[in-house]
């Protein structure tokens, strides 16, 4: 088995709807029921982020975003899977579930 992490791609900031958090947990419910669930959660909004950097001696902390971009990651799910073709029906179900992009990457050494 394989881990796989599915970021959730937000163009708006603001929350998911009750029926959208209502097909969520019914998908979180189908993972845990069928052995794929790993983790899953929610991120508060790229406002809220500090960006550390202690590359080079004393830390630097700065406010906001990493990137500036019109997406940003709201959510995650951490995902085990037999293969890719699964991992993939899987990214599918969740996009469906939250009404947003789902980007589905591997887990190096998981």
């Amino acid at each position: 088995m394989a881990q796989y992490l599915m970021s959730v791609l937000a163009d708006t900031t603001g929350l998911a709807t009750a029926e959208e958090m209502a097909a969520i947990d019914v998908f979180n419910e189908q993972l845990q029921a069928d052995g794929h669930w790993v983790f899953a959660g929610g991120l508060a909004a790229p406002d809220t982020a500090t960006v550390v950097d202690a590359r080079h001696g004393e830390p630097v902390f700065t406010d906001g975003p990493y990137l500036e971009s019109k997406e940003h990651i709201a959510g995650f799910w951490i995902v085990e899977a037999p293969d890719l073709d699964v991992a993939l029906r899987l990214a599918a179900g969740g996009s469906k579930s939250c009404n947003r992009r789902v980007e589905l990457r591997p887990l190096l050494g998981a």
